[in-house]
C-alpha cells in the first residue's frame, strides 16, 4: 500500500494558504489608512463596539499580522497550522463585523474571504489517500 497526497485536499490548502496572506495583507493596508488618515473612515450611526479610527486601524494591522503569518504555516505544511488557519479567519470574519459600519464593502468581502478560507481548510479530513 502506498501513500500518496490528495490533489483536491493540497489544492484547498494551497488556497486557503494564500488567502491567508492575501487577507492579512488586506488587514494590514485597511490598517495602516486608518492610522495614517483617520478622517478616511466615516462612521454615521452609533455602534456598541465603536472605537477611536487609529485604534481600528492598529487592531486591524495586529490582527493582518497574525493573518498572514498563520497563512505562511499553513502554506509549510504545519498541520497544526489549518486549525490556527481557521482559528484566525474566524477572528478576522468576526472583526470584519464588527467593522462594518466604517467601511460596509470592503468588510463583506473580507467576511467572504474568511468564509472561503474556513471552508477550504475544513473541506478535507486527512491529506493522505491510502491506493
Amino acid at each position: 500500500m502506498t501513500e500518496q497526497r490528495s490533489s483536491l485536499a493540497v489544492g484547498m490548502t494551497v488556497f486557503a494558504a494564500t488567502m491567508l496572506i492575501v487577507i492579512g495583507v488586506l488587514h494590514a493596508l485597511q490598517g495602516l489608512v486608518a492610522v495614517i488618515n483617520d478622517t478616511f473612515y466615516v462612521v454615521g450611526a452609533e455602534w456598541v463596539f465603536e472605537f477611536d479610527v487609529t485604534t481600528w486601524g492598529w487592531i486591524h494591522i495586529l490582527v493582518g499580522l497574525l493573518v498572514a503569518v498563520a497563512g505562511f504555516f499553513v502554506l509549510s505544511g504545519a498541520v497544526w497550522a489549518r486549525t490556527v488557519g481557521v482559528i484566525v479567519a474566524s477572528l478576522s470574519l468576526i472583526l470584519n463585523f464588527v467593522w462594518l459600519p466604517y467601511y460596509p464593502v470592503w468588510a463583506v468581502v473580507i467576511i467572504a474571504l474568511d468564509v472561503f478560507v474556513i471552508w477550504a481548510l475544513t473541506l478535507h479530513g486527512r491529506d493522505i489517500v491510502a491506493e
